[in-house]
């Protein structure tokens, strides 16, 4: 188990109750009362710290090593996936993995960033940045599940398009403004769950969606913290700052209108009891495509360009 900085008196707490443990294994004594009371104040504890998180500390948590990634939740929430490769121009990316699946016995296609479970995996997944053949690949996934009448479901986890010299060469603004044109006029009913970081195009490059949703601990926004210090203070010590004014936790983006709805997380963040999350998000993708199937396929491109087009706000300073 690993614990963040935020999460300091967790872990004292789990040290008492691992030397307990050892000291009633090897003398043979009886501390289940003493256990027990460790328990409760562990508990106690994790409920104080995440009565009140503050913007950092989910940012935090969104990153967690041990959070549950696109992969996981493939495995858990749906049946016979069948993952599809290569965008048919470039290459595989591996930042962006998707594929046909059963959601509930109903068929649909799934599409998200994958960041890897371990340093060698996260070397081969980009760290969840994707390149242009990324964005490619899962439109050419959407273009067939609208030619086969699937809806699509996407889960967004990434500190960011991938920004290197190659990308940009072979058109990585075009392939993300490619996908919002084209997902905004999708037949389909479209689901985003954002299950991580959300970070600047690189989400949004699979974030058009009739129904876009984020877990409880994580962040949406057009840069992320650290480099948002860089160019404004020069320095990535003002991040906690930077995370503060970018209002990018799920409860700030739920009171701007630009996500649909906040889905609940586990006391302790997803990856403290990665099944229950598992569950409830499974929970969430069925109700709400049961609530969009039934719209007309032009209604629901309408809707979904309305609501788009309805984002923002502005305030005016009179000129003296």
């Amino acid at each position: 188990m690993q614990f963040l900085d935020f999460e300091k008196p967790l872990e004292e707490l789990y040290a008492q109750m691992d030397k307990l443990k050892d000291m009633a294994a090897k003398n043979q004594v009886d501390v289940s009362a003493t256990i027990r009371e460790l328990e409760a104040s562990i508990e106690k504890t994790r409920t104080q710290l995440y009565e009140n998180l503050t913007p950092w500390q989910r940012v935090q948590l969104s990153r967690h090593p041990e959070r549950p990634y696109t992969l996981y939740y493939i495995e858990k929430i749906f049946t016979e996936f069948t993952e599809l490769y290569g965008d048919r121009q470039v290459k595989d990316d591996k930042a962006m993995v998707g594929g046909m699946a059963k959601l509930n016995g109903m068929p649909v296609m799934v599409i998200g960033q994958q960041k890897g479970i371990n340093t060698k995996m996260r070397q081969m997944r980009n760290f969840g940045m994707a390149n242009p053949e990324g964005y490619r690949k899962a439109l050419r996934l959407m273009k067939m599940a609208e030619k086969f009448n699937h809806p699509i479901i996407t889960f967004i986890d990434t500190p960011g398009a991938y920004p290197g010299l190659e990308a940009e060469e072979r058109g990585q603004g075009e392939a993300i403004a490619r996908n919002l044109f084209e997902m905004v006029n999708l037949k389909v009913p479209v689901i985003c769950v954002i299950i991580g970081e959300g970070a600047s195009g690189g989400a949004l490059g699979i974030g058009i969606g009739d129904k876009v949703a984020m877990l409880e601990n994580t962040w949406y926004t057009v840069i992320s913290p650290e480099n948002c210090s860089t160019i404004l203070w020069r320095s990535w010590d003002f991040k906690v700052k930077a995370a503060e004014q970018l209002r990018l936790t799920s409860k700030d983006m739920k009171g701007f209108n630009l996500v649909d709805d906040v889905v609940k997380e586990p006391l302790g963040g997803a990856h403290a009891k990665p099944e229950e999350m598992a569950v409830t998000l499974k929970e969430y993708l069925i109700k709400s495509i049961n609530e969009l199937t039934p719209i007309d396929a032009e209604q629901r491109i309408e809707d979904r360009i309305e609501k788009f087009s309805k984002m923002g706000f502005y305030d005016e300073v009179p000129v003296s």
